[in-house]
């Protein structure tokens, strides 16, 4: 079902001459993983409070990114592979990709897919503590994105950094926030036999945001940016905390 899915989405990309429409279908994939385990699931109380989180984040996520790519040119990352990949690009993009971007899918969804299809008992305190965990991360996240978004949207901030509100706290709010709702979700499932297969999930989106195509990816754009680089010496790189104050 992943590989049909990612296959599919690999086939608009051609269509559309645009690889970034991954970061669309990215959301929307969970949502199809969600749905589709609890669909044939035994109906547990946490992997169904956990399909309803997945499909209000996946939804808010796709329509996000939808909008902000809407009449825009395609992703620089994917841009820049599209440029350096040559002959190679078709191949390239399908397996390191589509298909790359479907296992990761599929691990990051394991809390949800093994709550849904296996029955387990569920903890009111479990259930509460993840929740909380997981408004508070999509606190982060949507908020951060809109904060960003009406940023961007004033003529006057052309080329700037934006540092105010919840970017004043944490360089990356919105990465912060995808991470704490994974971390949220992988509590409310926790008890359960396979709470040790599920930790693969919030361990390997937290590596993947702070070690690989997240935060260091995004960060290298504006390597050399004067405005950036005071900002990077005050404000906390992911946790939350008070800026430090740079003497001068």
């Amino acid at each position: 079902m992943v590989l049909a899915y990612m296959t599919a989405l690999f086939g608009v990309s051609i269509l559309v001459k645009r690889n970034d429409v991954v970061d669309v279908g990215w959301g929307l994939g969970f949502i199809l993983i969600a749905s589709i385990s609890a669909w044939f699931g035994e109906g547990s109380v946490a992997g169904l409070l956990g399909t309803a989180l997945v499909t209000l984040w996946g939804t808010r996520l796709a329509l996000h990114i939808y909008l902000r790519n809407k009449d825009k040119g395609e992703d620089f990352r994917y841009k820049n592979w599209r440029d350096s990949w040559g002959k190679y690009f078709y191949v390239r993009s399908y397996f390191q990709i589509y298909i790359l971007q479907g296992v990761l899918m599929f691990l990051i969804s394991l809390p949800v897919i093994l709550s849904n299809l296996f029955y387990a008992e569920y903890s009111p305190v479990f259930l509460f503590i993840g929740l909380a965990v997981w408004i508070l991360g999509f606190i982060f996240e949507a908020g951060g994105d809109y904060q960003l978004s009406q940023f961007i949207s004033d003529p006057k901030n052309k080329g700037r950094i934006m540092t105010s509100g919840l970017w004043s706290v944490t360089r990356h709010p919105n990465y912060f926030g995808e991470v704490t709702m994974w971390w949220g979700i992988f509590i409310l499932c926790m008890p359960s036999v396979f709470w040790g297969t599920m930790l693969a999930s919030p361990l390997l989106i937290t590596f993947l945001i702070l070690r690989v195509s997240g935060i260091p990816m995004l960060e290298k754009k504006y390597e050399g940016n004067l405005e950036f680089e005071e900002y990077k010496k005050r404000v906390s790189a992911f946790i939350p905390w008070f800026p430090k104050k740079i003497k001068k």
